[in-house]
């Protein structure tokens, strides 16, 4: 017999409004032409269009001036094909070149689901049993574009939970900053991997003491077209991926969490940013970090990442490696054990494996520690985010898929000093999905990306079928009662 659980009548779903202004281009010669129609316009006329355009999107837009200013910036080197000088234009010109080389993207016009939740930083004016937390999603727009977006809710004394309102804009970051890498460093790392000889002397004669990512993607995209050898390509397209993976990303100060969206950045996201699994991390010196590993995407090749911030307005990325770090699905404990990093995968696609490490950015000799087992998990299992520590162990959040691709919850225990010891596990699952919550972009699934415990009870959001999301609690005792009775020592 199944567990009862509580869903809560509280339901997240997308909202084509919130978009954002990206930049849009559609070849070089398709803007010098386009540039030099613009220029071809007299003063009036340009302003004449500039004018209403910008009384109509700064209704939808924080400073809508200063993205279109940009965008402008962009596109410098076309405005001299188009033979004007972009420092010597007068500021309306520039806001209508921008305007032409900017278009409106809905970051979750398709769908908005699989999240995660954290305590909020912010932990002033709470009464006795309140917590504010902060809440990640899976935002999907056009072309299944997924990026990571943000809402702060509040949970009562009795676990009741409302979700804030969220802000009447939507940002991309104010700054991205590429690494700066130091070419004497990245040399000696090169040679210590095994890379390629003739590259790093390309590398050492072409690039300067310190380069960015960009620099060094030239060298790459040259070294390319002078191979067919299938490793070597491998290896150039490494390179390429785990230097396109260091970056600091910082929102403006005066943003709610909600107005800040973490949009693909790097040729490797350019097809999505997926799942991501944020964890309350607390290091030995007892000071608290927040990290979150996710998928990034670029079509055809997944790469687990990490993120890392204090205060979710600074945040800095940077690429999981080894030979655990692979498929989907990792999840990291939120402290240390046995002085060394922990963190769930399933580099095979359909196991549960644990690691160890002394990098965070690191992972080698996944550890196998749960198969499926019970027929609603024959096909798959997998975390549904970061294991959360409890008295009796460390209690994993699984997702399992079963008959007819049915996605469903379960949960099992690992033992608190040795967690490659499963303890115990649920023999039926969790969370099924219900009449109501089976029909979406992909029917009869439900997932999360992390839970937390509050007032004695498990609080679990979860997605629905890859549209919306929502919210469900268990009693905790109980849940932690019931994995026990199915002992599974090793």
């Amino acid at each position: 017999m199944r567990l009862s659980i509580e869903r809560k009548p509280v339901k997240v779903i997308p909202d084509s409004k919130r978009v954002i202004a990206r930049f849009f281009f559609n070849g070089d010669e398709r803007a010098v032409a386009l540039i030099k129609k613009v220029l071809s316009l007299s003063k009036e006329a340009t302003f004449a269009i500039v004018s209403p355009l910008l009384q109509d999107f700064s209704k939808r837009h924080r400073n809508i001036t200063r993205k279109l200013q940009r965008h402008c910036e962009k596109v410098s080197q076309y405005i001299r094909e188009a033979g004007a000088n972009p420092d010597e234009l007068d500021e309306y010109t520039r806001l209508l070149i921008g305007s032409y080389f900017t278009h409106e993207y809905s970051i979750e016009s398709a769908a908005f689901f699989n999240p995660s939740i954290v305590e909020d930083p912010d932990r002033s004016n709470l009464e006795d049993g309140q917590q504010r937390v902060i809440l990640s999603f899976r935002a999907v727009g056009e072309g299944h574009v997924s990026s990571v977006v943000f809402r702060r809710a509040m949970i009562d004394r009795h676990n009741n939970i409302m979700v804030m309102p969220a802000g009447n804009y939507i940002d991309e970051a104010e700054r991205v900053r590429n690494a700066v890498y130091q070419k004497r460093l990245f040399i000696r790392k090169g040679e210590d991997e095994g890379i390629n000889a003739d590259f790093l002397k390309m590398v050492d004669e072409k690039l300067g003491d310190t380069f960015e990512y960009e620099d060094l993607k030239a060298i790459v995209l040259e070294a390319k077209s002078q191979t067919a050898d299938a490793r070597t390509l491998r290896q150039y397209n490494l390179i390429l991926a785990l230097s396109d993976s260091y970056r600091k990303i910082s929102f403006s100060k005066d943003t709610d969490i909600s107005d800040r969206v973490i949009f693909p950045i790097s040729d490797l996201e350019s097809r999505g940013i997926e799942d991501a699994r944020f964890v309350k991390f607390t290091r030995e010196n007892g000071t608290v970090v927040y990290y979150a590993t996710y998928t990034a995407f670029d079509g055809s090749y997944i790469m687990p990442k990490l993120l890392k911030t204090t205060d979710f307005y600074e945040f800095k990325t940077s690429p999981l490696n080894g030979a655990g770090a692979k498929n989907k699905n990792l999840a990291l404990f939120p402290r240390k054990i046995n002085g060394k990093y922990a963190m769930l995968s399933r580099i095979d696609g359909w196991n549960n494996y644990i690691m160890f490490s002394d990098n965070i950015n690191v992972w080698e000799e996944p550890i196998k520690i749960q198969s499926p087992e019970y027929p609603w998990e024959f096909v798959q299992i997998g975390n549904c985010g970061s294991p959360i520590e409890t008295e009796e162990g460390w209690l994993v959040i699984t997702h399992a898929v079963g008959p007819m691709r049915r996605y469903s919850i379960g949960a099992s225990l690992l033992d608190l000093h040795n967690p490659e010891i499963e303890i115990g596990r649920l023999d039926e699952p969790l969370v099924l999905p219900n009449p109501d919550e089976r029909e979406g972009y992909v029917p009869n699934v439900v997932y999360s990306c992390g839970s937390i415990i509050h007032n004695g009870e498990l609080i679990l959001p979860y997605g629905l079928s890859d549209h919306s999301s929502t919210f469900a609690t268990v009693n905790l005792n109980l849940l932690l009662e019931r994995m026990k009775a199915n002992k599974r020592l090793k």
